[in-house]
């Protein structure tokens, strides 16, 4: 129970992203799915006579998106809002809110892209339009890179380098919400089942470790776009309103199945999209203005703290090399 307590604390202290810790508990979790799942169940089942319309966005995981869909299906209304649509779209979203929206779900920080938005804001404003909306944020890839705030908040161990198998819900003091897990009783009836002690250990470490500084990645991003505009036909998907250590970049031309084979021949691993969503099409791109044609050949860099300029040297060699193989 102690080390429980103690990584509590710690990820508490860490999830504003200000010296000022947010006030509320935090639940251990499998991973960000079950923490999104549990917090859109859990909160709009125990606020329905509040209301029956949901405010989100076309580019949430599919461990949101499908559960909105889930929703639907019980009778609530989504709205799904697109950033192509909205010069401000943090803007947008809190506009969308009235006096029926039970729910606010958005992601601080879009896997595919690194696509922000102003969750503060969000939060802040949201409540004082509908104080009774409950506003839930994944921030799986915003956790320890942007400010957070929100009723009910969702991180993952592993995208901070803990293990995979661990994640939290954050929860608001004096916020209640229905549990999906049943059993025993652990972790004050919010979810059941024995504690992974070490996995909940090493997840503290990695929040204490975690030394990713925008700053480094900035440089890093900025590097690597100078680099890749001087290949022919080259679009970039992450403009300024997106973090700088997810860089998401078209090779026309070039479709990105055939570049992440490529690129792993050379011990060079870059995705195409969310890991969850492997074989399908994504939505993603499209709800953000790329087009269909740029979409098929997207290609997602993440960077941590251990990236390196010549690494990234290595990266724009390779696919340079694969545009002269490919496109010929």
């Amino acid at each position: 129970m102690q080390i429980m307590s103690r990584a509590k604390k710690t990820i508490l202290s860490a999830l504003s992203g200000t010296k000022t810790p947010l006030d509320g508990t935090i639940v251990f979790t499998s991973g960000a799915t079950e923490s999104n799942n549990t917090a859109l169940l859990g909160a709009v089942h125990k606020s329905r006579p509040h209301g029956k319309k949901i405010v989100s966005t076309a580019i949430e995981h599919p461990s949101v998106a499908k559960t909105l869909t889930r929703l639907e299906e019980d009778g609530f209304e989504v709205v799904r809002l697109a950033p192509k649509d909205h010069e401000d779209f943090t803007g947008a979203l809190i506009g969308a809110v009235d006096e029926n929206t039970a729910l606010v779900s958005a992601m601080a920080v879009n896997n595919e892209t690194g696509f922000k938005i102003d969750v503060p804001r969000l939060y802040r404003e949201v409540k004082r339009k509908n104080p009774k909306t409950v506003v839930h944020i994944d921030a799986v890839q915003g956790f320890l890179k942007v400010p957070l705030d929100g009723d009910l908040i969702s991180v993952s161990g592993h995208k901070i380098h803990a293990s995979k198998g661990i994640g939290a819900l954050f929860v608001k003091k004096g916020r209640n919400i229905l549990p999906l897990m049943l059993g025993g009783g652990q972790q004050g009836d919010m979810r059941s089942g024995t504690e992974p002690i070490e996995l909940i250990a090493g997840f503290e470490a990695a929040v204490k470790a975690y030394r990713g500084d925008t700053a480094k990645f900035a440089e890093l991003k900025a590097y690597l776009l100078d680099r890749l505009t001087r290949l022919d036909n080259i679009g970039i998907n992450s403009e300024a309103l997106c973090v700088p250590n997810i860089i998401n970049f078209s090779v026309r031309g070039v479709r990105s199945e055939i570049m992440l084979h490529s690129l792993e021949e050379d011990g060079i691993y870059v995705s195409s999209g969310s890991a969850c969503s492997r074989g399908k099409k994504s939505g993603v791109l499209g709800a953000l203005g790329v087009s269909d044609r740029d979409a098929d050949c997207a290609v997602r860099v993440s960077l941590c703290a251990d990236n390196t300029v010549e690494e990234l040297d290595a990266l724009c060699v390779k696919i340079a090399k694969t545009i002269e193989r490919v496109r010929r």
